[in-house]
């Protein structure tokens, strides 16, 4: 089949847009637009660095409660946001677990923890350990682990289709990624302001009942994913059983907050209409 609502990216504010939507399965439901172009990810490399940190996790290089970041903080603060790290700097301002501080200081910790942890470089660990095996030939870490990939809508749903069918981690380790780490804990979400709770798990922010929210009104709670400030985004629904990823070359601001949810809700629309 071809989604029909895929084509709505044309109508767009954006120079170029480039959407796909998979099923558990590795089946491509469908994409519109260049989905070989690559497209700077932003905020959505955090999903695959944190990948990349649950397959050190297995292989025993890391433990997920083993001190990591600043004092008090561990492996899993770090992916969860509760490592007290500022957004840009790689200062402290509030004890571990105590708040939602979405940090991207603390992707760059983790990045720098499990390339000691390794002995590898964080971007070629990425490579080895997610890109490689996944054939994400055209995607690559160009710097931060938390804001400086490049890919493609075709990798990112090779991408999606392992994280909803894992092979290259136990099932349950992926579980537990999509669980909600710390619950109750509040926090800001970039873009749509105080959260009451804000919840997410290990490098993937999860939907729940959030409100305003840049997925769509009948996304499931249990949606969870990511979205970038270059107007990009990944979203994974296990309830519809589908994935979807869309990438632009405009930065995010008002035109996504307004263009996103009908978006995907308008995909979900015609996947139950099928």
């Amino acid at each position: 089949m071809s989604l029909k609502s895929l084509a709505s990216i044309e109508n767009w504010p954006v120079p170029t847009a480039a959407a796909g939507v998979v099923r558990a399965d590795g089946t491509v439901l469908g994409t519109h637009g260049p989905a070989d172009r690559p497209f700077p990810l932003a905020s959505v490399t955090k999903p695959l660095a944190a990948y990349a940190v649950l397959v050190a996790y297995e292989e025993g290089a890391i433990e997920l409660d083993e001190p990591a970041g600043p004092q008090g903080s561990t492996v899993r603060h770090l992916l969860a946001h509760t490592s007290g790290l500022a957004f840009d700097e790689h200062r402290v301002t509030s004890a571990p677990g105590e708040r939602r501080l979405y940090s991207n200081a603390g992707f760059e910790q983790l990045g720098d923890h499990v390339a000691k942890a390794t002995e590898i470089p964080f971007a070629e660990y990425l490579r080895q350990a997610v890109l490689e095996p996944l054939g994400m030939a055209s995607t690559s870490l160009e710097g931060s682990p938390a804001k400086d990939g490049v890919s493609t809508v075709g990798d990112l749903l090779r991408f999606a289709a392992e994280v909803q069918a894992p092979r290259l981690l136990d099932p349950r380790t992926v579980a537990e990624a999509m669980t909600v780490q710390y619950p109750g804990t509040k926090g800001v979400l970039p873009g749509y302001g105080h959260q009451n709770p804000n919840d997410w798990g290990l490098g993937f922010e999860i939907r729940d009942g959030k409100s305003p929210h840049w997925t769509g009104a009948s996304s499931s709670a249990r949606t969870f994913g990511h979205f970038g400030q270059s107007g990009t985004f990944l979203w994974i629904d296990p309830d519809a059983g589908v994935a979807c990823a869309a990438l632009t070359d405009r930065a995010f601001d008002h035109w996504a907050i307004e263009a996103w949810p009908p978006f995907t809700d308008a995909v979900l629309a015609e996947l139950r209409a099928d």
